[in-house]
C-alpha cells in the first residue's frame, strides 16, 4: 500500500512530496473536464459492460439507466473511469472505493451493533489516485441536485462543501496516529450533528427505526414463505427467481464451503450454526442489473433464526482497465479486502467464493444498513456532502499518505473551488450521455425493457 513507500520518511519530506504534486497536477486543473479528450464512446463503455451478465436481464439495466439522468450516472461508473483516466492525476494513491456517489454512503452497524455513517459500495475499489472517488462523488452532488429539482447552484454549492469537508479531514488526519485513523468512526450521534439541531432528534428516530426492521429476522417477514413445512424465498420474476441448477446455486455445498473457508476461525463457528434452506436469484441497483446475485436463506438450529446472505458476482473493476489488475486472485476477495481497508467497520459474514466458474463476493443482505434515498437527501444536500466528504477522508486517510495528500489539498479553497467546478461541467457531460442512451434505445441499436 502507499504507506510503505513513505514510511521512515520525515514529516517534512512528505509535506514536499505533496506541494510537488501541485506542480504536476494543480488543484484547479481537478476542475476541469474537456469532452474533447475522451478517446472512448460512453455509449460503446455501457453496452461492452452486457458480455458477462445475464442476457435476459441486460435490458433491465439498460431501461434503469436511461430512467433519468441521474439512473444513468448510477450506472456509468466505468465510463467516468475512463473520463477520469484521460487526464493527468496527482499520483497519491489510495484504496479507492471507485463508486464513491452520493447515495452509496449510508448508516451500517457495527459488530457492537453500534450505527456508523460509511461507504458501502466496493464493486469497483481499487488502489488509485485520491481525486478520483473525490470528483464522483462531487459530480453526483450536481446530476442529484438536478434530478429532485434543487435551485440552480444547489448542487455546486454542496460539491465545495464536500470538497472543504474532505480537505479539512485529511489535514486532521495527517496530524493523528495512525491507530487513531483506523478506529475513528462517524457514530450516529457524531453524524446527526451535521445537521441542524432542531432537525436531530427527529433523524435519529426515523434511523432508529429503520434500522430495527432492516434485519435478517425482518427480510424473513417480508421475503419468506413455509411451503410443506420448508422455508421458501417468495418469487417475484424477474427481480427474485428460484435457481433449481446445482451448479448454478450458490448454496452448493462446495460454494459454502469454500466461502466458509475465507471467514476468521470464529466467524466459520458462528456459521456452522445455521444451515442453507433456499436459494434465489436477484436483480439489484442499477449498474449491477445483470450480474449473477444470489440470495440464500440460512436457519438457525431453532428453525425461526434467519439469516440471509448475499453472493453477488465479482468481475474485474473499471478501474483496472486505466490502473492495472487486481493483485488479488478473486474479485470478490478484492472487494472484501477493499472493504475491509475503507470501511471502520464492516459485516461480519463478508468473504468470497465462486460460483459457477465466476469469482464472488459475499455479505449480509440486511443488517440494521440505513441507505438514505434521493428524497431525503434533497433537502438536506449539503449536510449529506459534509458527512460523506469527511467519512471519505477518512478511508483514504487508512490506506494513503494523509501527510502528503493534506500537503497537496492545503490551506486554501482551491480544491474546494476545483470540486464545485468539476461538479457542473461533469454532470453537463453526464446529461449529454443519457440522451445518447435513451436515442440509441430509440432507434433500436440498444434494446431496454421499461417499467422495471
Amino acid at each position: 500500500m502507499p504507506s510503505r513507500t513513505t514510511r521512515g520518511s520525515g514529516i517534512d519530506e512528505r509535506r514536499g512530496a505533496g506541494r510537488a504534486a501541485r506542480v504536476r497536477v494543480p488543484r484547479r486543473a481537478l476542475g476541469e473536464w474537456d469532452a474533447s479528450r475522451r478517446t472512448h464512446d460512453a455509449l460503446e463503455v455501457v453496452v461492452a459492460q452486457s458480455h458477462d451478465r445475464v442476457p435476459e436481464l441486460v435490458p433491465i439495466r439498460h431501461g434503469r439507466m436511461a430512467a433519468t439522468p441521474w439512473t444513468h450516472y448510477r450506472g456509468a461508473a466505468a465510463v467516468m473511469a475512463a473520463d477520469l483516466a484521460t487526464a493527468e492525476h496527482s499520483a497519491l494513491e489510495v484504496q479507492l472505493c471507485g463508486d464513491a456517489h452520493i447515495l452509496n454512503f449510508g448508516l451500517w452497524a457495527t459488530p457492537e451493533r453500534n450505527l456508523s455513517y460509511d461507504l458501502r459500495d466496493f464493486d469497483e475499489t481499487l488502489p488509485g489516485p485520491f481525486e478520483w472517488d473525490v470528483q464522483r462523488l462531487a459530480a453526483s452532488l450536481e446530476v442529484l441536485a438536478r434530478e429532485v429539482g434543487l435551485s440552480d447552484g444547489a448542487g455546486a454549492e454542496a460539491a465545495v462543501a464536500m470538497g472543504e469537508a474532505y480537505r479539512l479531514a485529511m489535514c486532521r488526519a495527517a496530524s493523528k496516529g495512525e491507530l487513531e485513523i483506523w478506529y475513528d468512526q462517524v457514530p450516529l450521534d457524531r453524524f446527526v450533528d451535521f445537521f441542524v439541531p432542531e432537525e436531530r432528534e427527529d433523524i435519529v428516530r426515523d434511523i432508529s427505526v429503520q434500522a430495527r426492521r432492516r434485519t435478517s429476522r425482518g427480510a424473513a417477514r417480508k421475503l419468506v414463505r413455509v411451503v410443506d413445512g420448508a422455508s421458501r424465498i417468495v418469487e417475484d420474476p424477474p427481480f427474485r427467481v428460484r435457481v433449481d441448477d446445482p451448479d448454478e446455486r450458490a448454496g452448493d455445498d462446495a460454494i459454502v464451503e469454500a466461502y466458509r473457508a475465507t471467514l476468521p476461525e470464529y466467524r466459520r463457528h458462528l456459521l456452522d450454526r445455521f444451515t442453507v434452506a433456499d436459494v434465489a436469484r436477484q436483480v439489484v441497483g442499477v449498474g449491477s442489473v445483470g450480474m449473477q446475485v444470489f440470495l440464500v436463506l440460512f436457519e438457525g438450529r431453532n428453525g425461526d433464526d434467519p439469516l440471509f446472505l448475499q453472493f453477488k458476482q465479482a468481475g474485474p473493476s473499471v478501474y483496472e482497465a486505466h490502473l492495472g489488475p487486481s493483485a488479488h486472485p478473486n474479485h470478490g476477495q478484492r472487494v472484501v479486502v477493499g472493504r475491509q481497508l475503507m470501511q471502520s467497520a464492516g459485516d461480519i459474514f463478508t468473504g468470497w467464493t465462486h460460483v459457477d466458474g465466476g469469482d464472488v463476493y459475499v455479505r449480509q443482505f440486511r443488517d440494521m444498513k440505513v441507505i438514505p434515498d434521493p428524497d431525503t437527501i434533497a433537502p438536506r444536500l449539503r449536510e449529506f456532502a459534509v458527512a460523506s466528504g469527511t467519512v471519505l477522508a477518512r478511508a483514504h486517510a487508512r490506506t494513503g499518505d494523509p501527510v502528503v495528500i493534506g500537503a497537496y489539498l492545503g490551506r486554501g479553497d482551491a480544491f474546494d473551488r476545483a470540486m464545485g467546478r468539476f461538479a457542473v461541467a461533469y454532470a453537463d457531460q453526464n446529461q449529454r450521455d443519457h440522451a445518447a442512451l435513451v436515442a440509441a434505445i430509440a432507434d433500436g441499436r440498444v434494446e431496454a425493457a421499461t417499467g422495471w
